[in-house]
């Protein structure tokens, strides 16, 4: 991997990295596309449409089905998923601690019961990044011991000793590997723990710094604290993290925690809010949030938001959707998501353009005027 920052404003960061695949330019958002494939989309939609340089696959899922030695099999995420450019895969931890009545973590990994048939599995250091290695995805994610907020101190305690333990097993293993010609062309992160608490999150910043990991990520947040904790949280810690490597935000997030992270100098991003939110009605446009579900549009020939150039607005309305989504017709996922994808990515790339140009903070108050607030 490459990483290169080609324009600061303030902390908010523009950069450039460059994996095996392709450019990424940041800041970046991620579809997440958890067994695969983005949900409703297809790789054209993702290549053509949208114009994606990365989304995110979830290793947890993919082992489960259709099982990682089958994905090997193709030759890859990229084979198998008919998409040339970069795939970020997660390491499960999340999972293990989504699916907490099915999991339970020890000392050297993670046990857990398939949500699918409800067999055995043991979740280590090691095994994730040999079910990522047949994956062949770009950025692989450690395990990380991943829990809710709120939680008691000796619990956070607790987390951030398994995860540097398991940190410093992942990077010891994954050079290992690359010593024997095995995922040579994958780059590894190390995820930072320590709930809202700021002495913990400075302790496991400074102890995952120590190891040569490739990129950074802040995890364990957008998981039941406030958005301002969150913020808080984000803005105490990236300082503790190499400005010469990629800093990414896990699982976050609305349009304005977007906005409110790239100023605190995190440059990527991955949720599944603009695809989940699609499917159920909501649709981000310029303005702030539009709900298709209600009557009032039905009848309306105007497009979701008249600002935007993506395939749905430029050829359906506001009417039809309404219609499709009453009538539950599976056309409606595809053009509902690609217009909530197609607003993600271009707030990125406009923000980059702000940043570029030195106009951060003006582009900022813009967005949130045209949301009124």
């Amino acid at each position: 991997m490459q990483f290169k920052i080609d324009k600061t404003d303030g902390t908010a960061r523009a950069c450039t990295i460059q994996t095996a695949h392709s450019t990424i330019q940041t800041p970046v958002f991620m579809p997440v596309g958890t067994v695969g494939t983005v949900k409703a989309l297809d790789s054209y939609d993702m290549l053509e449409l949208l114009q994606t340089d990365i989304i995110l696959a979830n290793t947890y899922h993919l082992y489960l089905r259709p099982g990682d030695k089958v994905v090997k099999h193709f030759g890859g995420l990229h084979e198998f998923a008919n998409y040339p450019k970069s795939f970020l895969t997660d390491s499960g931890g999340f999972q293990a601690f989504s699916l907490s009545n099915i999991s339970k973590p020890d000392e050297n990994g993670i046990h857990f019961k398939s949500h699918i048939d409800g067999s055995a599995h043991y979740f280590t250091p090691e095994k994730v990044l040999d079910i990522q290695y047949n994956l062949k995805s770009d950025i692989m994610m450690i395990l990380d011991d991943l829990i809710a907020l709120p939680a008691e101190k000796e619990r956070i305690k607790l987390s951030i000793e398994r995860t540097t333990r398991w940190a410093k097993s992942s990077i010891e293993y994954h050079r290992q590997k690359q010593q024997e010609g095995i995922g040579v062309d994958q780059n590894i992160f190390a995820i930072v723990q320590g709930g809202t608490d700021k002495a913990f999150r400075k302790l496991s910043a400074i102890q995952l710094t120590e190891f040569d990991f490739d990129g950074f990520a802040i995890g364990g947040l957008s998981v039941g604290e406030a958005n301002a904790d969150m913020y808080d949280t984000v803005e105490y810690t990236v300082p503790f993290l190499p400005e010469d490597k990629p800093r990414y935000l896990m699982g976050v997030g609305t349009p304005e925690d977007l906005i409110e992270n790239i100023e605190r100098g995190v440059d990527m991003f991955d949720c599944v809010m603009p695809t989940r939110n699609a499917r159920n009605g909501t649709l981000f446009t310029s303005f702030g949030k539009l709900n298709i579900k209600g009557a009032i549009h039905k009848l309306s020939e105007e497009p979701i938001d008249s600002s935007c150039t993506c395939h749905t607005c430029k050829n359906y309305s506001r009417g039809y959707l309404n219609h499709l989504f009453r009538a539950k017709e599976l056309t409606y996922f595809r053009l509902a998501s690609l217009h909530n994808l197609h607003y993600y990515l271009t707030l990125m790339r406009e923000v980059r353009e702000a940043i570029m140009a030195g106009k951060f903070q003006e582009y900022k108050r813009d967005f949130y005027t045209k949301r009124g607030r």
